[in-house]
Order: C-alpha cells, then sequence, then structure tokens
C-alpha cells in the first residue's frame, strides 16, 4: 500500500441545485521517495485535494489512508496528533513570523517537545536545508529569498513527517528562489519523504517523477512527466 493512498475522493460544497462538486472521485497514490505535481486549471480541484490530503478538509465520499490509518476515522483529537506526526506544510507566501528568528521559526512545530530537545532538533532541520547557526539568529527580513524558503522547508521537516505537501511554494517567487526551493523539495524526496505539490506552473515540474492532472474534479492523466505532458 501506498504512503498516501486518496480513495474515490469526493468533495461537495452546498445542497441541492446550489450544490458545487470540487471533486469527482479521485483516487491517488503516492510512495515514499516520490516527488508527485498536481496541475490543474483554477477550479480543477487540486486545491481542495491537497486539503483533504493534508488531513484538514473532510471529504463528502472517500477514503484517506495515511501509512495504512484511516485518516478521516479518527476524532478531530487525533486527527491533529496525525496531522503533527505524518504532515509537513510548506505554504505558498511562506508564512514566517516576521519577528522571530529562523531557528524559532522553525521550532514553531516542536509546542510539545521537551525544551531541551527543540533548539537541537531545528538546528539539525536548518542544516539540512543547508543554513548555519549564523543563518539560523537572523529574522526572515534580513536573509535572501531563496534562505526565506529554506526556512520553511526546514520548519515543515522539523517532525520528521514521512509526507510534505507544497502548495504552489514557488508562486510569488523570483525565477532563481524558486529554483532553489523546488531542488530542495526534489532533495526531500530523494531523502525519503512523499513530496505531493500543487501547481499551476509547467516549469516547476521540471524534477517531478509524476504528474497528476485534474480538471473539474476529476484525474486526466498520472503518469511520468514525459507520458503526462503539461498543457501549454
Amino acid at each position: 500500500m501506498a504512503l498516501v493512498s486518496a480513495e474515490s475522493i469526493a468533495k461537495h460544497y452546498g445542497e441541492g441545485d446550489a450544490r458545487v462538486t470540487a471533486l469527482a472521485g479521485v483516487s491517488l497514490g503516492v510512495d515514499g521517495g516520490e516527488y508527485v505535481a498536481i496541475m490543474g486549471p483554477s477550479g480543477s480541484g487540486k486545491s481542495t485535494l491537497l486539503s483533504i490530503l493534508g488531513a484538514m478538509n473532510p471529504p463528502t465520499h472517500g477514503r484517506l489512508l495515511l501509512d495504512g490509518i484511516d485518516v478521516y476515522a479518527l476524532s478531530q483529537e487525533r486527527q491533529a496528533d496525525l496531522r503533527r506526526e505524518y504532515i509537513g506544510f510548506v505554504f505558498q507566501q511562506l508564512e514566517l513570523i516576521p519577528y522571530l528568528t529562523a531557528l524559532e521559526n522553525v521550532m514553531l512545530p516542536l509546542a510539545i517537545t521537551p525544551d531541551r530537545d527543540k533548539r537541537e532538533r531545528a538546528l539539525d532541520a536548518l542544516d539540512r536545508v543547508g543554513l548555519d547557526e549564523v543563518k539560523a539568529r537572523r529574522l526572515p527580513s534580513e536573509l535572501s529569498g531563496g534562505e526565506q524558503g529554506r526556512v520553511a522547508i526546514a520548519r515543515a521537516i522539523v517532525n520528521h513527517p514521512p509526507v510534505v505537501l507544497a502548495d504552489e511554494p514557488v508562486g510569488s517567487l523570483d525565477t532563481s528562489t524558486g529554483r532553489q526551493i523546488l531542488e530542495q523539495l526534489r532533495g526531500l524526496a530523494d531523502a525519503g519523504h512523499a513530496v505531493i505539490m500543487v501547481t499551476h506552473n509547467p516549469e516547476s515540474t521540471e524534477h517531478v517523477d509524476r504528474i497528476v492532472q485534474i480538471r473539474d474534479g476529476r484525474v486526466t492523466c498520472d503518469d511520468r512527466p514525459v507520458d503526462c505532458p503539461v498543457p501549454v
């Protein structure tokens, strides 16, 4: 079984004549070590799917299994525990707290970790993305765009989650900075994480193993980039 397994996921909003279908029976499996891009036009359902994969948005129908665990069959409290243990998030706007140092930003997901371990784990995560202790002491405004992106990735992986979800991670970045972030995500997959990225930009798929194209809430292609060409 895949590390991440979405089975016939459907998501509807509203009732009766006002009902809107965001997803119409999407099935998807992603293994550890895979880097997958979810692509589709605006309104295709890709962001809805990512929120369901992130254990934040229960489907109307279907199941999400993480490491064989039926996520939405759990209590909300246990879902939150599972989200913290299994999933790291990289957001489009990076969402760094401007008045906290890079180190303090990375420590945020470690709220329930004993204080003596937080600093060491955060420094280790920053080291994994190529930032040393000098950069760790700086505020986001004192870092380059690429370095800020690395801090966001370090924060996503500080709990050693098997799954990393990235929502348009280079959408607001310049080309050079965006390339650095995409290479970092590739590195996470090479290290064994399952990396799932939502993007609308064909240039962001250079390093992925598979592209999953979605249109009107349905998967239209799920294959290697060469076999699942992105629309132009």
